[in-house]
């Protein structure tokens, strides 16, 4: 498995990093097989949050005995002080751990959420009274929105940013490039996500799997080799799984099978975009 320094956090991640929500639903025997599968692969960067269904209860238990070998984050989409406190303390508890290597604010994309976390009584108090309180190591936050990403990195100094940073977004309309500039000129680390996302998915149409809410690429193992090795050479990022357990095994034999995961020719990447040419990207802004 090959390691990244995730930007000033300093922590040697994993390029592929477990999504906790891959476990959700999962009984616990079955979510100890896919975890110790994933830590034996090299894999040791978690990230779940409370709105993972039953993730965060399934994956406490199940990496209690391994914490000290991995790094843990954890996220809040509550919006005040108060709450994002409750809830930091809750997942905690959940996940039998005394800290979090990364805690992030969640999802936050709307623009009343990004002038209320930082207003007095906002969540950012909760957040960084928990780091001075050793709860939290380094702070970070989620969103798709490549705008509010920047509008963020503009209030406060993060650790971390997680943004979907996929090929097709990049190529057709250059979402994310911004975002590395900026998050490089700070040292941040960049969490990738949605490097398997394919398109939206079509009025009524049926989806793949429950557990994605966008169409992934699917049997064919050529184009998420390309993609996988586009996000790779974006920049200094790691890539966060899928919601899927067979996405999670795919990116992990996909990086065993490329270990020095080489930047895409020219002839490759028009090739990927030839044969992507009629889906539409997934964000547009």
């Amino acid at each position: 498995m090959i390691y990244r320094t995730l930007g000033k956090t300093g922590i040697k991640a994993s390029v592929v990093a477990f999504g906790g929500i891959v476990v959700k639903g999962f009984e616990p025997k079955q979510a100890s097989l896919v975890v110790s599968k994933a830590i034996d692969a090299g894999v040791n960067y978690f990230d779940v949050a409370p709105s993972y269904g039953d993730a965060q209860h399934v994956l406490g238990p199940t990496l209690k005995s391994h914490r000290k070998d991995v790094f843990l984050a954890c996220k809040t989409n509550k919006r005040t002080a108060k709450e994002a406190e409750e809830e930091l303390n809750e997942s905690l508890k959940v996940l039998e751990t005394d800290y979090f290597d990364v805690y992030q604010m969640h999802g936050i994309d709307d623009p009343d959420d990004l002038e209320q976390v930082f207003a007095p009584g906002g969540a950012m108090e909760a957040i960084v009274k928990a780091k001075k309180q050793g709860k939290i190591n380094n702070i970070g936050f989620s969103c798709h929105r490549e705008r509010s990403a920047l509008y963020l990195m503009n209030q406060f100094d993060f650790d971390t940013v997680m943004h979907p940073i996929n090929f097709l977004c990049m190529e057709r309309n250059g979402k994310g490039q911004l975002l590395i500039k900026q998050a490089e000129k700070t040292n941040m680390g960049i969490l990738a996500l949605k490097t398997l996302a394919l398109r939206p998915y079509h009025k009524d149409e049926k989806r793949v799997y429950n557990n994605t809410w966008y169409h992934p690429i699917v049997n064919d193992d050529e184009l998420a080799t390309l993609a996988m090795r586009y996000t790779y050479n974006t920049g200094n990022v790691i890539m966060i799984s899928p919601g899927v357990e067979s996405y999670l095994n795919l990116m992990i034999r996909i990086e065993k099978e490329n270990p020095k995961m080489p930047e895409l020719s020219s002839e490759e990447l028009l090739i990927m975009m030839e044969r992507t040419k009629d889906f539409s990207p997934l964000f547009t802004d």
